[in-house]
């Protein structure tokens, strides 16, 4: 199986749900950047459930940084980050029981039964602690030249947040939220909706939205190597997407060139666009404009209510009701996540364009 990304700065991901530790490492960084760990303690704090919305596993996510870090900079040798697994409750997770839209039968299939079912195994959402960890020493990175990666809560169910308008006040909002939305009265509606549906013994879906500010012109390449491309990749790589849009995305189905194109004009013998409609990205290629993209999380697969299912190791159909501790909506969880993945996916890129003496620090 596949577990690394990037050409320039490699990120590999590593670990099962309930093994005795996840982690992963980023390889090729630039030496001297800032390793703040009480941000990265922050970050995971993000991630971690919270309330009724959220599973009932909580863990500290008890991090150690091994290799690539000497007085709170990076060497430029191999970043490697460890989090501990404490709160497993492996005994939900009987032998050859397959939970339906999940990847236990794939999983199964594919290393000829010798897979780690346990919570998912390497499958798991468990491992995205280790994205947003390590994600948040890149996002530090992108700071220092002027990128802001953002990620909120654009939709649960039938409610929408409000439209990010604000991107330094914006930021900083969700910054600062486990629930990162910034209306108030519309994040209580989407609990409201998390609550009835766990009540149902079912889950649900919804979509994040993205914004990247402060990005240069010039970032991504034509056709196989586009910004959307890479991005696009990187996010399937999270169990819940199943859909990503750039922009106006799937609106523009319906509606005309003159109505999707982005106008340019001179301003103060700079160029400008008068709008954003195709979220900073032409050609596969960054425009200066802030990147905004979209993603479809689909309803967590481990459910309570009763579904139809099969047990590899008897061979039998079964009736599956789920036992556990399961997130009734990941929408919230997975901003960090995004959050993080970006942001390795974007120091890649800053490192194919302008190379790693880009960020060295005299």
């Amino acid at each position: 199986m596949r577990n690394s990304l990037g050409e320039q700065v490699i990120f590999t991901l590593f670990g099962e749900s309930h093994g005795p530790y996840i982690g992963g490492t980023l390889d090729n960084l630039p030496a001297g950047l800032v390793v703040d760990e009480e941000r990265i303690k922050r970050a995971l704090a993000r991630r971690r459930p919270d309330g009724k919305s959220s599973t009932a596993r909580v863990e500290r996510d008890a991090f150690q940084i091994i290799s690539g870090v000497y007085k709170g900079r990076t060497t430029g040798e191999p970043l490697t980050l460890i989090i501990q697994n404490e709160n497993v409750h492996s005994g939900d997770y009987p032998e050859g029981l397959v939970r339906p839209g999940h990847a236990d039968y794939v999983a199964h299939e594919l290393s000829g039964g010798y897979n780690d079912p346990r919570g998912g195994g390497h499958f798991s959402g468990r491992l995205t602690a280790a994205i947003v960890a390590l994600g948040e020493i890149c996002r530090m990175a992108l700071e220092t030249k002027g990128v802001a990666v953002m990620t909120h809560i654009y939709r649960i169910g039938d409610i929408y947040d409000q439209t990010i308008d604000n991107l330094e006040e914006n930021g900083k909002t969700l910054q600062n939220s486990n629930f990162p939305v910034l209306s108030k009265k519309k994040g209580e509606a989407m609990l409201a909706l998390i609550e009835a549906a766990k009540a149902e013994r079912d889950s649900i879906g919804g979509v994040t939205e993205t914004i990247i500010s402060g990005l240069p012109l010039g970032l991504g390449n034509p056709w196989f190597g586009s910004l959307e491309g890479v991005l696009s990749n990187a996010m399937f790589g999270l169990g819940g997407v199943k859909g990503i849009e750039f922009g106006e995305g799937f609106n523009f189905a319906s509606m005309k060139g003159s109505e999707a194109n982005d106008g340019y004009q001179y301003k103060d013998g700079e160029v400008v666009l008068l709008s954003n409609h195709n979220g900073g990205i032409n050609g596969g290629i960054s425009n200066g404009e802030p990147v905004v993209f979209r993603l479809a999380i689909k309803p967590i697969s481990s459910i309570a209510k009763a579904q139809p299912s099969i047990n590899t190791a008897s061979h039998e159909n079964v009736i599956l009701e789920l036992k556990g501790r399961h997130d009734p909506c990941i929408v919230h969880r997975i901003c960090s996540a995004v959050d993080g993945l970006t942001s390795i996916v974007l120091l890649d890129e800053f490192m194919k364009a302008f190379g790693k003496i880009y960020f060295c620090v005299k």
